[in-house]
């Protein structure tokens, strides 16, 4: 095996402490005798476990050692994977014979045979998660778009004849989904760990599409309308959705990233205390081939707060334009994002007259920066009602009408009034109930 790792060119990257390049060490030093047979048993069995536990976390099944390769294969970024998310794969590129090359080894990988070093130590763990069984599981808990993905192309490469097959194979994946974190995953947050920025995926983010949002059908005509320009590689304007708590701004922005993920939208959640790193964050995808929203939830500012200005930076007015793949979509309870005060409003004139103040116009200026406003208000008694309804019988509840409306109204006047997330509250306390 550590011949073959050794030979990978454009795939050479494989990171520190690769499970594959640990692996390959392991039967190196089997080979010249620089290990005891407990040693190397010792160091295959953290190599497993580590599988084991990337296989629970995007929730891979049936052989983990063909979905490990194949995960190592679509979320490598090279000079090669990188240009075919691009522009795809171009057929007489010189790169394309190293591309074969390493994609040659790969399939002598898929197809290593384990059994001579596991008789030689009297274990059987390559066996076992080569036929693996994977305890279910409830989605929320593992990455299931990226198990499909990974485990879909495994399949296709182990059917394939050879490179020439594989170089297709994985070239279109490249193409339709991208390569590397950004690839396989849909949402992320961001970390600074020791000075350096990194993106981290949100393994169970929320499923719930438009359609399971009850009212508000203007407004997410109005989202929608953007969201399709922009990944349609048109002209959209940054969103700042406003109103009443819990009327689904922060679900509806969830919403319209599973519906255009298919056509490259990702999103990437930061929180006020990491706007200084706004600039970092668009440094590393502006040449990326997605379109992202960099989506700010519960935005507003006090007045002695002053990360607001670097948003305004980043927004418009910085030396160098927002690119034109990314958005920014925000939600406030707030139309105007920063907290004003009485004396904003009172600055005098030497002549007497009362005027905008500077201090009134830099604190308006950020959310004048949003080209889409889109308002949610509270629904009115009736519409809480439907709401109501609509939710109880998509999730099974066959209480009389009456009684249902009557317990909801119940329920309101106890927690917080009328709005979408307190029917949404309501109807998931009757189904715990029934259950």
């Amino acid at each position: 095996m550590y011949r073959e790792v050794s030979k990978l060119l454009l795939y050479s990257n494989l990171g520190e402490d690769s499970i594959l390049e640990n692996l390959a060490a392991i039967f190196r030093d089997r080979e010249t005798g620089n290990a005891d047979k407990a040693e190397l048993t010792g160091r295959i069995f953290k190599e497993i476990k580590r599988i084991l536990d990337i296989s629970t976390v995007y929730g891979f099944d049936t052989n983990l050692w063909h979905n490990y390769l194949t995960f190592l294969l679509i979320s490598n970024e090279n000079s090669f994977s990188l240009t075919c998310e691009r522009v795809g794969a171009s057929e007489d590129g010189s790169v394309n014979r190293f591309a074969k090359q390493d994609f040659r080894i790969f399939k002598n990988l898929f197809d290593f045979d384990f059994g001579p070093i596991e008789e030689e130590l009297g274990i059987d763990c390559f066996t076992t998660i080569s036929n693996y069984k994977a305890v279910a599981k409830r989605e929320r808990v593992y990455n299931k778009h990226v198990s499909q993905k990974v485990q879909a192309l495994s399949l296709e490469i182990e059917k394939a004849a050879g490179e020439e097959e594989i170089f297709r194979l994985v070239t279109e994946h490249y193409k339709n989904y991208g390569v590397g974190l950004f690839g396989i995953n849909r949402a992320f947050r961001i970390k600074r760990e020791g000075g350096r920025l990194e993106f981290i995926p949100v393994n169970n983010a929320d499923s719930i599409r438009l359609d399971d949002l009850v009212g508000y059908e203007y407004q997410k005509k109005q989202l929608i309308d953007n969201t399709k320009a922009f990944t349609d590689g048109k002209v959209a304007n940054n969103a700042l959705l406003y109103g009443d708590a819990g009327t689904g701004k922060s679900t509806s922005v969830r919403a319209v990233l599973n519906e255009y993920y298919a056509k490259g939208l990702r999103m990437i959640e930061i929180y006020k205390h990491q706007f200084q790193d706004l600039s970092d964050v668009i440094a590393q995808i502006k040449d990326r081939n997605y379109y992202f929203i960099i989506f700010i939830d519960d935005l507003s500012f006090e007045e002695h707060e002053v990360e607001y200005k670097f948003l305004k930076a980043v927004i418009e007015g910085g030396v160098e334009s927002r690119p034109d793949n990314i958005l920014i979509y925000a939600t406030s309870n707030r139309r105007h994002l920063i907290k004003e005060n009485w004396k904003d409003k009172n600055d005098m004139e030497y002549n007497g007259d009362v005027h905008r103040s500077d201090t009134m116009e830099e604190k308006l200026s950020l959310s004048a920066r949003f080209g889409v406003l889109i308002n949610f208000n509270n629904p009115n008694r009736q519409q809480y009602h439907e709401i109501v309804e609509s939710l109880a019988q998509r999730a099974g509840i066959t209480m009389e009408r009456d009684k249902l409306l009557l317990a909801a109204n119940t329920w309101e006047l106890r927690h917080g009034g009328v709005s979408g997330r307190t029917a949404q509250q309501f109807i998931n306390y009757l189904a715990g109930l029934e259950e």
